[in-house]
């Protein structure tokens, strides 16, 4: 008789525990800050990879988290939910590194092609003060300017980008400017030596 009272009190004592099984949701809420955190530093851009990884991981939290709540609660069990939670957690702090690292190194090459532009841009200027400007050379001269004018224009968009984070679009509009400064001042000092050669020879 007492055993079967113990018995009795043992299989309530469990149904009672099993009804009472609850979501994890101070995991859940650390999985799913983890993932909004890790979109918030850039991992869509900058760590792409990894932040599809990290979305991947809530998603299979939140259908886990669905199963369990269709089932009947004596049946409920939130063990893998668990598990899934604190991958997702990981998950999303790994995208949220990355991103960081990431676009820390691109603001980097961002800011160094700026300045290599700014560079190339002074010394296409002070070529163009030497540049010939002898019968036939102005309209030359004219051109070449309109070229720096441009790749002044490309600078200036690629200053706007830096300031607005877009390290991606930095480092392209800045090499842009640079390679048209460059041809400038390579158009200049082909012309000076060209105008230098022809002295010699007369």
């Amino acid at each position: 008789m007492f055993k079967n009272a113990h018995l009795f009190v043992v299989i309530i004592v469990s149904l009672a525990t099993v009804a009472c099984a609850k979501p994890p949701q101070a995991q859940v809420d650390a999985a799913n800050a983890a993932v909004t955190k890790a979109t918030a530093a850039g991992a869509t851009e900058y760590a792409p990879e990894a932040d599809r990884a990290a979305q991947d991981a809530r998603a299979k939290l939140d259908a886990e988290l669905k199963t369990q709540a269709d089932k009947f609660a004596f049946t409920r069990s939130y063990e893998e939910a668990t598990r899934l939670a604190q991958a997702a957690t990981a998950a999303g702090e790994k995208a949220a590194n990355d991103a960081v690292q990431r676009k820390q190194a691109a603001q980097t090459e961002a800011s160094t092609a700026v300045v290599d532009a700014r560079a190339a841009i002074q010394d296409a200027d002070t070529a163009l003060t030497g540049a010939p400007k002898g019968r036939g050379g102005k309209a030359d001269v004219d051109a070449l300017q309109s070229d720096l004018a441009a790749a002044k224009s490309m600078l200036g968009d690629a200053e706007a980008a830096l300031n607005s984070q877009h390290f991606r679009d930095v480092k392209a509009k800045a090499e842009a400017a640079k390679e048209k400064a460059t041809a400038v001042k390579s158009a200049v000092d082909q012309a000076i030596q060209s105008r230098q050669a022809g002295r010699r020879k007369g």
